[in-house]
């Protein structure tokens, strides 16, 4: 099997990002991007998923943690759809429940080629340390359209927001570790009757 490693960079005015994945990994996170709060979510991403992610970020942060965390979410995108290649022998479909006691999670994602978010939650707090709730859909979204992946979305119940939060993410995590593991009865085939995603 080939290593599904990439290094991806964004450099706008807004934001200079550089993203190393290696899907293959051991869970590991290094590097910080000035959101405390999302850093604790990439880490549950990656333990998760078992994907090796490197992020070196510098955003404007003095404005607000807005730019930082769409692009972030667009530059993981794009390094994964780099990692992941052409698809041939990949499951494709990924899904997780995840709970974390009172919140319940649920997210499925499709490695379609085709970029669609669908996302439920209604967060019960509009922060969650100093990281507006909003900013989820945004990085998901920038993610979501760099990756060209179908994810949905679900928080099924929760009244604690972090719980919330922590669920989705662990999720995700999981949903991509399923979708993108190399499998082997599919081995050198493309997991479409279409023959192309």
């Amino acid at each position: 099997m080939s290593e599904r490693i990439a290094t991806v960079s964004r450099d706008t005015k807004e934001t200079q990002i550089t993203v190393t994945i290696n899907l293959d990994g051991k869970g590991q996170l290094s590097g910080e991007s000035g959101v405390p709060f999302l850093d604790h979510m990439l880490d549950q991403v990656a333990r998760h998923g078992m994907i090796d992610l490197d992020m070196q970020v510098n955003g404007d942060l003095h404005i607000d943690d807005h730019h930082t965390v769409e692009d972030l979410g667009i530059t993981l995108g794009q390094a994964f759809d780099k990692a992941i290649g052409d698809k041939r022998g990949i499951y494709r479909y990924g899904h997780a429940y995840v709970p974390l006691d009172d919140a319940l999670s649920r997210v499925v994602i499709d490695f379609s080629g085709r970029a669609g978010l669908f996302m439920d939650v209604e967060f019960t707090r509009a922060n969650i340390g100093r990281m507006d709730t909003q900013l989820f859909w945004e990085f998901f979204q920038g993610f979501v359209n760099h990756a060209r992946v179908t994810l949905h979305i679900d928080n099924l119940k929760g009244f604690n927001a972090h719980h919330q939060a922590e669920t989705i993410f662990k999720a995700f995590g999981r949903a991509l570790r399923m979708a993108a593991a190399q499998d082997p009865r599919m081995a050198g085939q493309m997991p479409s009757t279409k023959g192309s995603l």
